[in-house]
């Protein structure tokens, strides 16, 4: 039926959300009634938004680029060129705070960028934080940008955030899948995965967020590659993963790891693959 599920099934008895093409919005009706399995319409039309959404793109990408991050629209979507234009703008300013690491390049061999943000010394404590790693998750990407200007605003004035600075660095990767996102702009806006192609199979991309060594292959992912979950032919296959891995291996003193997601109001934290308690999870 090709159905693209938003919110996965977990066990008997808890809901799932599921995107349904048109083509097999009658056999899933007809499936649900006659096992009396109760469901309802939450958007009637999802094209009808994705092409709203394009016509307000489009309109937006007529403007004169800013030419520094106060006048950047950050009420509205923006491409991959914008956002990295936007991040050279941001270490401009900011020369004695902010600055743009390349740590890898993507599978077309886009660079993948990340900032750091740290008031100086050499390999400090450090916070990492990235968005962006399921393409199609567009309000991620944007909060990336977000974030990096509210750093950028705040980090005199708020207490919390200044502690953090005086003490830490931050790294801040806004668009951890570049492909994929070029992609969801340019020709499926419900592209989730990488865009990489592997042996023994025509479908493309891996589900980067199933790609890590950790539980790899466990419950949750696929080993179909054309699934959206599917999990790559081995951990830390994709060049976009790789690069994180190697990035937080070789600084060896992160000390927290965030990656933002949308979709599903839910904060997780070690482990997802197992219910077994991690040993700091009281604190966690």
């Amino acid at each position: 039926l090709q159905l693209d599920f938003w919110l996965a099934p977990r066990s008997p008895g808890y809901p799932v959300d599921v995107r349904v093409p048109f083509p097999s919005l009658q056999p899933l009706k007809a499936h649900l009634e006659a096992n009396g399995v109760f469901y309802s319409i939450m958007i009637e039309d999802v094209q009808a938004l994705v092409d709203h959404e394009q016509t307000e793109m489009l309109r937006s990408s007529r403007r004169q680029l800013p030419l520094s991050t106060n006048t950047f629209d950050y009420a509205t979507y923006h491409s991959l060129d914008e956002i990295y234009t936007f991040m050279d703008l941001l270490v401009a300013e900011n020369p004695n705070l902010v600055s743009k690491l390349e740590i890898g390049r993507s599978t077309e061999n886009r660079p993948l960028y990340v900032l750091k943000f740290s008031k100086g010394g050499t390999n400090r404590p450090a916070i990492w934080i990235d968005t962006g790693i399921h393409s199609r998750e567009w309000v991620t990407q944007a909060s990336g940008v977000w974030f990096a200007k509210k750093i950028v605003l705040d980090h005199e004035n708020d207490k919390g955030l200044a502690s953090i600075l005086d003490k830490m660095d931050i790294f801040l990767e806004i668009v951890v899948n570049p492909d994929g996102f070029v992609f969801t702009q340019t020709q499926n806006r419900m592209w989730r995965k990488t865009r990489s192609r592997h042996p023994g199979s025509t479908c493309v991309g891996v589900d980067p967020n199933r790609n890590w060594d950790a539980g790899f292959g466990g419950p949750g992912a696929s080993r179909n590659p054309c699934s959206e979950t599917y999990h790559g032919p081995y951990a830390n296959s994709e060049p976009e993963v790789k690069a994180i891995v190697d990035f937080v291996k070789n600084h060896g003193n992160i000390k927290a790891f965030v990656s933002i997601h949308s979709y599903s109001q839910l904060l997780f934290y070690p482990y997802g693959y197992t219910s077994t308690p991690v040993p700091d999870q009281k604190e966690l």
